[in-house]
């Protein structure tokens, strides 16, 4: 009977695995891997010459990394860390997202001014999309996969891409230098903040304009959303901090203090904590969201740009 039990123990063991989260670091040319529940490093493997952006398939197998210095985007085996393919991209690209259906991913290229849309199956380039705001950091993908929403340095707006049509279909006016930006889990609404502005601004999706700004720290970057939808979580890079915004109010409730220029972070898929990369303390701050304190910081390699949890 105790051999059966463990037995099983074993072949379900994996099933009950915490998700791992994934970081690049930046000046290293690597990814870090996090175990989330022991908050270990497990390992690190080479991702090019300087990846930034991050995203990862449903199943979390495949990840797709950007690699700004290579102009390309690495889709890796997550398992063992191997670069399976390298896709040329425009020079520069920085964000990356991935289609919850598992079809597409979408890399925003800065010095093309485009979004590549790439089929995340085949690996094959389907379209390189010209947007309006110059140099573009992130294109994030609608929950239903409809839209993507990009940003971009030298913008006031957030540009709208019809996916299906791959084409740009409209913008959205918002504050200056628009950088991370978020769905509600229902794709209703979207969250954008502007660096410049100082502020996160509330977007309607049907009508497509801001219909709240509510005002962040200096230098506000990233956005995570919490797969609940109350909270949004929003990282001010110059104060060192991440603000809670609850959704309901559209206005600030706690303010928690981490590492020195926090940029893009991720939401454990509970919702139970947030993992914030340090870009310069090369460190991952872990926020307990349900008491919205810092939990714990985690050393990784230099200039950390994100980070993407499955």
């Amino acid at each position: 009977m105790k051999r059966i039990v463990l037995l099983l123990a074993a072949l379900c063991g994996p099933v009950f695995a915490a998700p791992l989260a994934y970081v690049p670091n930046e000046k290293s040319g690597s990814v870090s891997v996090i175990d989330t529940a022991s908050g270990a490093v497990l390992r690190e493997f080479a991702a090019g010459q300087r990846p930034r952006g991050v995203a990862a398939d449903p199943a979390g197998t495949r990840l797709y990394v950007a690699d700004a210095a290579g102009n390309s985007l690495l889709i890796i085996d997550a398992a063992s860390g191997t670069i399976e393919r390298r896709i040329p991209l425009g020079k520069s690209p920085e964000g990356v997202s991935a289609s919850a259906d598992g079809r597409y991913v979408a890399v925003a290229v800065e010095e093309s001014n485009s979004v590549a849309l790439i089929d995340a199956r085949g690996g094959q380039l389907l379209a390189d999309i010209p947007v309006l705001g110059r140099n573009p950091e992130h294109a994030v993908f609608s929950p239903d996969g409809r839209w993507l929403l990009v940003s971009a340095e030298e913008a006031e707006q957030v540009d709208v891409i019809d996916v299906e049509a791959r084409r740009q279909s409209g913008s959205v006016a918002v504050g200056l230098r628009p950088r991370g930006m978020g769905f509600s889990p229902d794709g209703a609404r979207a969250y954008v903040a502007c660096e410049l502005a100082n502020a996160v601004y509330v977007v309607d999706m049907a009508s497509r304009a801001a219909i709240a700004r509510v005002p962040a720290g200096r230098n506000a970057n990233g956005i995570a959303v919490h797969p609940g939808g109350r909270e949004v979580y929003v990282s001010n890079g110059i104060d060192g901090n991440v603000m809670v915004i609850d959704t309901a109010a559209n206005a600030v409730r706690a303010t928690i203090a981490v590492g020195k220029r926090p940029w893009n972070m991720a939401l454990t898929p509970d919702g139970a904590l947030l993992y914030v990369a340090n870009g310069r303390s090369n460190s991952v701050s872990v926020i307990d969201t349900a008491a919205a304190t810092r939990q714990s910081d985690i050393a990784v390699r230099e200039l950390p740009w994100g980070v993407v949890i499955r």
